[in-house]
């Protein structure tokens, strides 16, 4: 768990985006946005049924391939559907038409100095041939839209410091990289 300044809530991740980005609330229809050849939806996914499932699940397992796991289709549906029908995380995902093409989890904690919600970006990832198409934008905006009008207090992510794209990515999408906070983990 890390922990910042004198004031600021522990938030079990490293780098914190001190304002959550984007505008809007909860309830809204999917965000749509030009995209070459067609608009891109962005869904929090609570319904079993909804046509990117299986599309989301398919890129959360390249999402863990490209970070060196091995492939588990099956574990990663069931993963994902354990998170959705528990309420334990949310999944969020970018689509044009029924393709999945980007994928976001988080999951929310208590920030008890608040006694309000910090939201975490646990993962994100677009697929290679949708990269620089404002996809991570959208997921971000949509998630920091979801959070504020949850009444989050922050919305915070963590990367390795080597990946240099992300971390410009999330720059430009209004998140603040923090040197005062260190970043300790515990395995199980």
């Amino acid at each position: 768990m890390s922990q910042g300044q004198a004031g600021r809530e522990p938030v079990g991740q490293g780098q914190a985006g001190r304002e959550p980005v984007g505008q809007g609330q909860a309830g809204r229809e999917p965000v749509s946005q030009g995209l070459a050849g067609g608009g891109l939806r962005v869904v929090c996914l609570t319904a079993l049924g909804d046509p990117l499932l299986a599309g989301a699940a398919a890129l959360f397992d390249e999402y863990r391939q490209h970070y060196g796991a091995n492939p588990a289709p099956e574990a990663v549906t069931s993963w994902m559907r354990e998170l959705v029908l528990s309420g334990k995380g949310r999944i969020y995902a970018a689509g044009r038409g029924d393709r999945a093409i980007g994928i976001c989890s988080t999951a929310v904690v208590p920030a008890a100095l608040t006694l309000r919600t910090v939201w975490l970006v646990r993962d994100l990832y677009v697929a290679p041939d949708m990269r620089r198409h404002g996809v991570a934008r959208a997921l971000l905006t949509h998630v920091a839209d979801d959070a504020r009008a949850a009444g989050a207090h922050r919305l915070s992510l963590r990367t390795e410091t080597a990946n240099t794209q992300a971390i410009a990515l999330y720059a430009r999408n209004g998140f603040d990289l923090l040197s005062d906070v260190a970043v300790m983990e515990r395995l199980l």
